[in-house]
């Protein structure tokens, strides 16, 4: 995928924080186990995300990590911006350093209004659109644990 797995996890966690009740924090432990992820990596993520404005972090027995007021207006353009940095929607597709309309890589005009779609598309996805599709069941989060794989398989994978 063109996202990096920060980005995904970023993504991830932030989605499944705002399907939470609004100024309940969240544990990263339990933020990790429900996505699957590893905690200390995600632990870093959230940090980044405080940081950016969009999460608050509460330390201690009550302590975790909740949405910043307006946070559910986010979207994910905004949030890999944060993540990867204001230069990735210049990155070049095949990695070259220089690549734009003057000195274009073979792929800069195939890949260019693919990528626009693809910043466009981030730009119209907020969290609390994501949020609502996911609580109503429809959409998932996360990868489903292994034993739901194979209860959804059958017996003896059939």
């Amino acid at each position: 995928m063109i996202l990096s797995r920060t980005s995904q996890y970023a993504i991830q966690a932030l989605i499944y924080v705002a399907t939470q009740p609004a100024g309940e924090p969240i544990l990263n432990r339990k933020i990790a186990e429900y996505l699957g992820v590893p905690a200390a990596y995600l632990a870093k993520i959230m940090q980044s995300l405080c940081k950016g404005n969009l999460l608050y972090s509460f330390r201690g027995r009550q302590g975790g990590f909740c949405l910043r007021e307006g946070g559910e207006k986010t979207d994910l353009m905004q949030i890999v911006s944060l993540i990867e940095g204001v230069g990735f929607t210049e990155y070049c597709v095949l990695g070259l350093k220089v690549c734009s309309d003057e000195t274009a890589c073979p792929m800069h005009t195939k890949w260019k209004p693919i990528k626009e779609r693809i910043v466009s598309l981030l730009h119209e996805q907020t969290l609390d659109r994501l949020a609502v599709a996911v609580k109503s069941g429809k959409y998932r989060i996360c990868d489903l644990p292994m034993a739901m794989m194979g209860a959804e398989i059958g017996p003896a994978g059939v």
